[in-house]
């Protein structure tokens, strides 16, 4: 990011630019659209709900907490009917209601999902089963990856993914501000019949400015080195390697969290490796216990969304993340639970992380 500033559109620029795409090809496994936008996750999720989207459309969109529900509300922003399937928290929707959902709706448009809930811990684990169900319909098919993609891999091509959505500053460990959306060619002839009533999140736009080596609208450019680099780390690692990497980190964390005597607040079925919810022992307050892992061991975790405020907290378990930040941040928690009150052995834990390593 400390690279000098260029024009965005010189050729330093569209070489900056093919190098991302590509590489954002390998983490989509695509072999077809990759655009890169300036934008925040939130962004890129109305750019996908706005490409596809008309007014009167008919939109399945499971929902199984806070982000679920955006995506909801983006597709009716777009003019679209959200026809919402509900599941408990902690759990994601069955299979079996949303196959009904798409079976009774009519003149189905697309089926919308959100990959993994950070406001509750789970992951979807038949992405490519509702991809098949919403093809059989000749509907499209949308994933937000925003916090997923690249902690667990997401083949768009292979399962049947028309558009999907990530963000920079997720599992792909770079900075906030930009968000890479996968579209196939399918979507793009969509849009270039009929474009959305957008401007600046007209993917079609996006396209026919990519295909000269450029973004429609002036890019963050700095953020864009960062990408490239964040892109470059991943592809040396390798896909596999990071989606096992995150697997390994985030079953150290469950451990040892049952090693605490705490509980998952996701249903072991569908728990996420990118955020582990965990809820609270009685008798720890939410704000203070956060306080002192941040103030004493500069450990930073986040508290619950609205009707869970103060009832879980959550660990971002994503990007660079490896097995020493886990025991660091175990063992910080295991020292601030036994100073407010819950008792906790630091041996066992780390034994636990330990083992599991």
């Amino acid at each position: 990011m400390l690279k000098p500033m260029i024009n965005h559109r010189s050729s330093d620029f569209t070489a900056l630019l093919r190098s991302i795409t590509e590489k954002g090809k390998y983490l989509f496994q695509t072999k077809e659209n990759v655009v890169t936008i300036t934008a925040s996750g939130t962004g890129g999720v109305e750019a996908v709900a706005f490409a596809l989207v008309r007014p009167g459309d008919n939109v399945v969109v499971p929902v199984y907490g806070e982000f679920g529900q955006r995506l909801a509300e983006a597709v009716e922003l777009a003019g679209g009917n959200a026809v919402k399937v509900f599941a408990e928290a902690g759990h994601v929707p069955r299979m079996d209601d949303i196959k009904e959902a798409i079976r009774r709706v009519d003149k189905l448009k697309a089926v919308y999902l959100v990959h993994n809930e950070t406001s509750t811990g789970c992951a979807v684990p038949y992405v490519q089963e509702l991809a098949k169900l919403a093809h059989e319909r000749d509907a499209f098919f949308v994933v937000d990856g925003v916090s997923s993609l690249g902690g667990y891999a997401i083949p768009v091509d292979d399962w049947g993914v028309d558009m999907c959505v990530t963000a920079s500053q997720k599992c792909l460990a770079a900075p906030p501000g930009l968000v890479l959306i996968s579209l196939n060619s399918k979507v793009a002839a969509f849009l270039k019949k009929t474009p959305p009533t957008v401007r600046y999140f007209d993917l079609g736009k996006h396209l026919d400015f990519l295909e000269h080596g450029y973004t429609p609208f002036t890019p963050a450019v700095s953020l864009y080195y960062a990408l490239e680099e964040a892109l470059s780390v991943l592809v040396e690692e390798t896909l596999e390697k990071r989606v096992e990497r995150h697997a390994k980190c985030a079953s150290q964390l469950y451990s040892a969290m049952e090693s605490m005597g705490l509980e998952g607040f996701a249903h072991k079925t569908c728990r996420s490796n990118t955020v582990i919810a965990v809820n609270y022992p009685k008798g720890v307050e939410d704000e203070r216990f956060r306080e002192v892992l941040s103030d004493e061991h500069d450990i930073v975790i986040t508290g619950g969304f609205a009707s869970l405020k103060g009832k879980i907290f959550r660990i971002g378990s994503m990007g660079d993340v490896t097995s020493a930040h886990i025991q660091r941040t175990v063992d910080a928690m295991a020292k601030t639970f036994s100073k407010l009150g819950y008792s906790v052995d630091p041996r066992k834990v780390a034994d636990v992380v330990t083992r599991g390593s």
